[in-house]
């Protein structure tokens, strides 16, 4: 259950926090740390409100620090998340880039996610995701089955790819794959959910 909502919600849809050793309210995206921990949305805005409601000393019944900057915090955590995710799917072969190479994927039928850089050109992204989405079937073209994915900067792919300049890259099948999907759309959701944004 959310404590700023009190709305019961599936566990991918809530952020874990527990108290540090030194009595600070810390994200635990993994849900592994030791000790009691409180449920909040997935959400920035709920994180917000949290932290400015003493939501945190409320629910452990006790004296919890909290940052200032604390929804920033745990969006940094996700995205390191996130690019250690995408690392991991590149280093199991799963992850393709380029333009050119991202273009055969689709062709070939292997994409089942294109990931293109928040700052990249619209023209080549257009190009990608049309091709992608004639590949599909229309009920699933642009669904959170086959996503098109904008949550990374290219300096950001770059970093997490290992090589220089990636604006376009696709996602092929496999386990890694599908841990960083479910990382993007956590993200994606924290980012945009009770903010006037898509949570898909």
């Amino acid at each position: 259950m959310c404590a700023v909502t009190r709305q019961a919600a599936p566990v991918e849809e809530l952020i874990r926090f527990v108290v540090s050793p030194e009595g600070e309210a810390v994200a635990d995206l993994k849900r592994k740390l030791p000790g009691r921990g409180l449920w909040v949305s997935l959400s920035r805005v709920r994180v917000d409100e949290a932290a400015r409601r003493n939501v945190f000393a409320r629910g452990f019944k006790r004296e919890v620090r909290v940052s200032k900057t604390l929804a920033d915090d745990v969006e940094r955590m996700m995205v390191r998340g996130l690019l250690d995710a995408l690392a991991m799917a590149a280093k199991a072969g799963e992850v393709v880039a380029g333009f050119a190479k991202v273009e055969a994927a689709i062709a070939a039928g292997q994409a089942v996610a294109l990931l293109h850089a928040s700052d990249g050109a619209a023209d080549g992204i257009r190009k990608l995701n049309a091709r992608f989405g004639a590949r599909l079937p229309e009920n699933l073209a642009n669904s959170a089955d086959f996503p098109v994915i904008d949550a990374l900067s290219s300096d950001e792919l770059d970093l997490a790819l290992g090589r220089a300049n990636v604006v376009h890259a696709a996602l092929l099948a496999g386990p890694a794959s599908k841990t960083f999907l479910a990382r993007c759309r956590a993200l994606i959701r924290f980012r945009t959910i009770d903010s006037g944004g898509a949570t898909d």
